[in-house]
């Protein structure tokens, strides 16, 4: 692979505006949301850990999410990345067990990261301990869900922003 050529998919835009527009023109307003939900006991590199994790998730799943890629003024070509802001969020234990019950009830695109992932090494081995537990029995530390900004914030009700 090229390190000048970009691999993530492009889509449109939806409602936001081209990336070119100056930034003196009014802001975005995006009908979607991109949220992450951390438990607020968790230590700072699994905060970051767990994060980049549920993102990725997003990223895969849900193409409309990923904007178009970048370059630099000398034409480097870089990676396309999100096409809005991700806001976090974080709360306990309840908090992120309501929210997971209200992402699946509402059918939202989401990714989950159990405390179990922690001891795990590798991709097969999250897979299968997360496989391993009924979903009432998850013991989720972090929610990425995506959707309409009214859905995810019924998703995230109780929960603060992360400071």
């Amino acid at each position: 692979m090229n390190a000048d050529t970009p691999t993530a998919p492009t889509a449109p835009t939806a409602s936001a505006t081209p990336a070119a527009t100056p930034a003196s023109a009014a802001p975005v307003r995006f009908d979607t949301k991109i949220a992450v939900l951390l438990r607020d006991d968790l230590e700072t590199w699994q905060r970051l850990n767990v994060t980049a994790f549920l993102v990725s998730g997003l990223g895969t799943a849900v193409p409309e999410v990923i904007g178009e890629p970048y370059e630099d003024a000398d034409g480097v070509r870089y990676l396309s990345m999100f096409r809005q802001p991700v806001l976090v969020f974080e709360g306990p234990k309840e908090t992120l067990t309501a929210a997971h019950t209200r992402a699946l009830s509402r059918s939202l695109p989401r990714a989950v990261f159990t405390s179990d992932l922690f001891a795990t090494g590798h991709d097969r081995d999250n897979r299968a301990a997360v496989r391993a537990v009924s979903t009432a029995g998850l013991d989720v530390v972090g929610l990425a869900v995506y959707g309409p900004k009214n859905a995810v914030d019924k998703v995230l009700k109780g929960a603060r922003m992360h400071p």
